[in-house]
């Protein structure tokens, strides 16, 4: 089984390359399942429902949401694994990997969930050279421990944070374009440059008033890909870059050290 790297750096935006980047969650986005969910509803016999409820009303963050969820489980990584290999993938994703790699555009897969079983399902779809922004958790016997190596280093809410990925693409110069699904990705999605959401992530864009475009499978973003990248190498200034945003999570906003969101975080002003 491949480990998850730790603290993958992002390169610089090499001459001639396409100034984009693209960043896939995971859990129900590149898997058409919530993997992690699927994991728990299979092997946990207690009633971990609640936990799930007050991380999706935003009143605990994912980091703790993780550890209290694995505290529950008693299966092995070998019958975890069983049930993720199990859930259906959209074969798309590698189509429009393929597409962006020819433009020298990074696509990257940043998931904020258990993430052990990604770098497997990734080799599955033939890419297993993309990299793999997650928590990283281990096994001993039929126990699991969770790690957070991706983690912002004084923000303690999110396992992953995507919103600090987001951010060190358009440092590099360029405009990022994210593709998710729920509510791990709010973080991401009020400080990307080009949103593609589905599910709970259309309500959450619509209450904080970000544009996004809805999207079903991946043949769409590909298709939305191919006519970016035709209109660049016609005119390059048809990509605009970055767009800095101001912060609405982490430290900036919240303080440093919180574990959950402030009372009255969501949705963010406007």
């Amino acid at each position: 089984m491949t480990a998850i790297p730790k603290a993958i750096p992002v390169e610089p935006l090499r001459p001639g390359a396409a100034p984009l980047a693209i960043l896939l969650d995971y859990d129900g986005t590149v898997a058409q399942t919530d993997v992690g969910d699927m994991v728990m509803a299979e092997h946990v016999t207690a009633d971990w429902e609640p936990i799930v409820a007050a991380y999706d009303a935003g009143r605990v963050g994912s980091r703790r949401t993780m550890e209290a969820e694995l505290a529950l489980l008693r299966a092995t990584e070998d019958e975890l694994m069983a049930t993720a290999v199990a859930q259906p993938h959209d074969p798309g994703v590698a189509v429009l990997a393929r597409r962006a790699a020819g433009a020298g555009v990074p696509v990257e897969i940043v998931s904020d969930g258990f993430a052990f079983y990604v770098p497997d399902a990734m080799a599955a779809l033939d890419l297993e050279d993309l990299p793999i922004v997650a928590a990283s958790t281990t096994f001993s016997g039929d126990r699991a421990r969770i790690a957070f190596p991706n983690g912002h280093p004084s923000c303690l809410v999110c396992g992953t944070c995507k919103r600090q990925r987001v951010l060190a693409h358009q440092a590099a110069g360029r405009a990022v374009v994210f593709v998710g699904d729920g509510e791990s990705d709010r973080y991401a999605a009020g400080y990307a440059d080009v949103v593609f959401a589905k599910r709970s992530l259309v309500r959450i864009c619509v209450e904080a008033g970000w544009a996004f475009q809805r999207w079903t499978e991946f043949a769409e973003i590909d298709g939305w890909l191919a006519r970016v990248l035709e209109d660049w190498r016609r005119d390059p200034a048809s990509l605009p870059g970055p767009v800095a945003r101001p912060f609405f999570c982490g430290p900036e906003a919240w303080g440093e050290g919180r574990t959950e969101p402030p009372p009255g975080a969501w949705p963010p002003p406007r």
